[in-house]
Parts: structure tokens; C-alpha cells; sequence
């Protein structure tokens, strides 16, 4: 017997696609027109941030690093000790005051070294406050047991000429004590195991000079003027050049080895200045910057200067300076820094 099979109703057809679902559905209903599957854009990996090219802990320059450790000189700025020798390959550069008024510089090397440097000059109290931020060597002719031992214990390595180290000489071209000068290289090679690295960073440091701070937030400057008792170093900002130009005492400033001294970025710190119970040979007596504590600065960059704080707690820790409250960051390339005595004057043009 045959059973015969009716078609199926429209109502048994949409039952059994709810049963198959949307792919069920269009597979049973193919209108013969070939359907495509959309493939998802791959998702674009991020671009890397390029890597920030290594720079100079002292000065905030590119180029080739070399490790190796920071080398505060003491460097004398008598009449008869100018023009001085090596000055103006040091990253950064103290002025500070000694007896009589006059001057006197902690030159510290590290990005470039001179073949030599000199006058090299004895040591003074405040000296560990400059040179042991940077940890290395310190190299100077001299100085009174304290302020020597002082820098021992601020775990310098010590290069004296008094104490028979080598490296110094002395030239024919002047008399002494004005003519003693030094070999940077061979202090390097007589570095011991505990000296041999490179200083920490310092001062902050913009990218380009375009962004310091002074630059960024400060006034137009022609010219910087310190007075000290018996010194009136100046600066000038020469646009073309994009530097400082040094005078002593309304004359250019110069070396023997590269010409005119310059700076990009100038500091002037106002200190307060006190006198110690150690007098000098001559019987005057021996002066202290006290740079624990804070005052007023003024930082110059890119024809600009700007009116901040500056603060520093002990010996071994950096100087800090502040425009509201944040870091001020100079310009790319050398410093110098002015110690000048809060009874002394400083004129911004």
C-alpha cells in the first residue's frame, strides 16, 4: 500500500528555520547568489616611542657617552694667574669668593678634557659643598689640613701637588705660585676602583635650548653684571653665537687654548658669606660660602633670564632650583655658576 506525502505548509516551514536558526534559515532559503564572509581589520599595532638619545649627565648634550668620572679643579682667577688654561672645556664652572674679595673657580671636567688645566690652586671650606654632588676626583695644589681632610671625607679621591700626586707640572712662562697646571688624562689613569664612574645628573635639563625654563617663562637679558668685594665678572648674550660672553673686569675673558670663555647657561646664586677663624698666609682672613640652605637665583638662557629659588640641604646632595613651585631646567650645554654674596650686587640689562 502506498502512502503518498503531502507538501508542507508554510507554517511547517517557518517552524523548522526558527528551529535551525539564522544560518539554518539562509541555508535552506539560497536565492543562489553566493554570500562572502567580512574578515576583520586586523588591529594596528601601536608606534613605538623612539628611545631618548643618551646624554651628558653635566651638561644635557647628546653624543658619545664615555664613562668615566667627574673631575672638580680648584682653578685660580687672580690678575696674575689670567688668561687660565683648559677653562673652557669644563661642563661646569663655580665662581666663589676667597680672601681679599677676589675669586676663585671650581672647574668641573667630564664631557671634555683639555690636554691640560691651570692655574691649579688650593682649597677653600666650602669646596665639598661644590665638588661632592659629583663624587670622583677633586685636583688642587694645597689648602689647610681641615678643608682637606673635609674632602677625604666626602669620599673624593684626592690629587694634590702638595701630596706628591702625579700629573703636575709646572711652566717656565710664569712664576710660581701662578703656573702650576695640570694633566686631566693621567688623574684618569690613576683613578682608584671606588672613582671610576660616571657623576649623577645635577641640574635638570630641557631638550632643546629653545625649552628652558628661563627661555620659556623669563624676560629678555643683554647682559649680566656680579659684583663680589673685589671682582665684577659680566656676561654678555651674543645672539648669533647663542652663548654668554665672559668679561673680568670690563675686559674679555679669555684662555690660552680656546679663545673667549662662554657660557650657555649663566646661575647666580645669592649666598650668604661668613668668616671662619682660619686666616690665609698673608694673615687675612679665610671666607666661607654657606651653601646649605636656600636664596634667590637667577637663571640666564637664550638671551632670557628668570628670577627663582635655589636650595641645597647637605654637602653631598645636588643643587635644586624652582620657578613655582617646579624644576627649572636649563638650556642644553655648559654652566657657570656665580656665587655671589648677598651684600654684593647682581645688574640684568
Amino acid at each position: 500500500m502506498t502512502i503518498s506525502q503531502r507538501p508542507a505548509s508554510r507554517r511547517q516551514v517557518l517552524a523548522a528555520a526558527a528551529l535551525l536558526g539564522p544560518v539554518g534559515l539562509l541555508a535552506g532559503c539560497n536565492d543562489g547568489v553566493p554570500k562572502t564572509r567580512t574578515t576583520p581589520s586586523p588591529t594596528p599595532s601601536p608606534t613605538p616611542s623612539p628611545t631618548p638619545e643618551p646624554t651628558w649627565p653635566l651638561t644635557g648634550a647628546t653624543g658619545d657617552i664615555v664613562d668615566r668620572p667627574a673631575m672638580t679643579v680648584k682653578i685660580e682667577n687672580s690678575a696674575a694667574a689670567r688668561p687660565q688654561t683648559g677653562l673652557q672645556e669644563a661642563d661646569v664652572v663655580w665662581e666663589e669668593m676667597v680672601e681679599g674679595g677676589i675669586t676663585r673657580f671650581g672647574a668641573v671636567y667630564h664631557s671634555q678634557l683639555p690636554e691640560t688645566f691651570g692655574p691649579v690652586r688650593s682649597v677653600r671650606p666650602m669646596d665639598p659643598a661644590i665638588a661632592a654632588p659629583y663624587g670622583g676626583l677633586m685636583v688642587f695644589s694645597g689648602g689647610q689640613a681641615p678643608f682637606v681632610n673635609a674632602l677625604r671625607d666626602a669620599g673624593l679621591q684626592l690629587f694634590s701637588h702638595d701630596l706628591g700626586s702625579p700629573g703636575f707640572s709646572r711652566t717656565a712662562e710664569r712664576y710660581a705660585p701662578h703656573n702650576l697646571l695640570g694633566a686631566p688624562q693621567v688623574f684618569l689613569e690613576n683613578a682608584d676602583g671606588d672613582h671610576k664612574d660616571s657623576p649623577p645628573e645635577q641640574f635638570a635639563f630641557a631638550e632643546a635650548a629653545g625649552e628652558a625654563t628661563a627661555v620659556t617663562e623669563g624676560d629678555r637679558a643683554r647682559s649680566i653684571r656680579c659684583s663680589f668685594p673685589s671682582a665684577t665678572p659680566s656676561w654678555s648674550w651674543d645672539a648669533e653665537a647663542k652663548v654668554w660672553l665672559r668679561s673680568e673686569g670690563g675686559a674679555d675673558a679669555v684662555t690660552t687654548d680656546a679663545g673667549r670663555i662662554t657660557a650657555v647657561n649663566v646661575v647666580v646664586l645669592r649666598v650668604e658669606i661668613v668668616t671662619t677663624s682660619f686666616v690665609d698666609p698673608s694673615g687675612a682672613s679665610v671666607p666661607e660660602t654657606e651653601l646649605s640652605g636656600s636664596g634667590d637665583a637667577i637663571v640666564a638662557a637664550g638671551g632670557r633670564s628668570l628670577a627663582c629659588q635655589w636650595s641645597k640641604d647637605a654637602d653631598a646632595d645636588p643643587l635644586e632650583m624652582t620657578f613655582d613651585g617646579e624644576p627649572v631646567a636649563l638650556a642644553p650645554g655648559n654652566t657657570w655658576v656665580e656665587l655671589v654674596p648677598t651684600s654684593g650686587g647682581v645688574t640684568i640689562e
